[in-house]
């Protein structure tokens, strides 16, 4: 990932974690997240099962704040981003997830808050996965 030409996060095997935080997202849920990032069993086993998690194959995660996740493209041809956290509380709560996954042992990256990032990845799978706090699918 860089930023002005500046490479400010890097990983190899790992997970990219686009973060939104909208409208009464809490430390609480930062941490759900960053839990459920850690143990989420989406690598394959020797058997080609997904059955590891980030922790088991020794892995890094790059958290990369995405306020645009919360762009509501419902009416009109603009998105509205009214349901996105205030900047200075996304922050937080993102650096406090990061936090939360160094502390459970991974090496953890992070983009530049608020900056226009290029972000450049190799999927290696077809496995996009969407996470939320509220648990309410």
């Amino acid at each position: 990932m860089r930023v002005d030409g500046a490479v400010v996060g890097n990983i190899e095997r790992g997970l990219v974690v686009l973060v939104g935080c909208g409208e009464g997202d809490v430390a609480d849920d930062a941490r759900y997240i960053a839990e459920k990032v850690a143990h989420l069993r989406v690598f394959e086993d020797e058997a080609g099962k997904m059955n590891l998690s980030v922790l088991d194959i020794v892995g890094e995660v790059l958290v990369i704040s995405q306020f645009t996740l919360y762009g509501d493209c419902r009416k009109g041809r603009r998105p509205s981003f009214t349901g996105a956290l205030a900047p200075d509380e996304a922050d937080r709560l993102i650096a406090g997830m990061a936090e939360h996954l160094t502390s459970l042992g991974l090496k953890v990256e992070e983009g530049q808050f608020g900056a226009k990032m290029s972000v450049s990845l190799t999927n290696d799978g077809p496995v996009t996965i969407l996470l939320d706090s509220t648990r309410a699918f």
